[in-house]
Formats: C-alpha cells, structure tokens, sequence
C-alpha cells in the first residue's frame, strides 16, 4: 500500500455494523432526525442513537440543530476519503505471479 495513504480502521469499523451501515444509507438521501431513523429502521430510540453516536465520532456524520431537533447528515467527504484509500490497495495490488516473494 503506498505509504501516503492510510485506512482508517475505526472509520471501517464504524461502517462494517449492518444497521450503522444502513443508517450511511439513509443519510445519503437526506438529513433525518433520530425519530425518522427509528421508524425506517425499526429499532429502538436508544439503539439508534447509540450507533448514531459512533458514527459521529468516526466523523462520518454531523449534526445540526433545526427548532427542537437534532438532524443527522452524512459527511461525504469522509466517505470520498475511505473509498480514495481503499481504490489505492486495489490499484498497488500485483496480478497473479507478478510479485512474489521467494520462501525461505
């Protein structure tokens, strides 16, 4: 992997949950509020702002105040990131046979 770029394993942690995952999905649509998410996901309150929290702490999502409300959107640009870094190990890796080192 070249040296420059860097995956960031807890921002793929975040994301590798299924239900934070589909909350990613979600947030690319539109900025929801939690009561929003609960319904779409069918999980509890606390749950969902549990993984809510994870997700803002990777800096995958931010939030914004609107009247009583708290509204979650996602950040694409840490996306962008990950998937830059993530092309960058598809792109070093040699085909079959073109780098192997010999065994001992």
């Amino acid at each position: 992997m070249p040296t420059d770029v860097a995956v960031d394993a807890e921002l793929l942690k975040a994301i590798a949950e299924p239900l934070r995952l589909r909350i990613v999905q979600l947030l690319s649509d539109e900025e929801l509020c939690v009561c929003h998410l609960v319904e779409a996901l069918d999980a509890a309150q606390p749950l969902v702002s549990h993984h809510l929290r994870v997700l803002r702490d990777a800096g995958l999502v931010e939030t914004d105040r609107y009247r009583y409300w708290t509204y979650y959107r996602l950040r694409p640009e840490a996306l962008a990131e990950l998937g830059i870094a993530i092309a960058a190990i598809a792109q070093d890796t040699p085909t079959a046979g073109t780098r192997r080192r010999p065994c001992c």
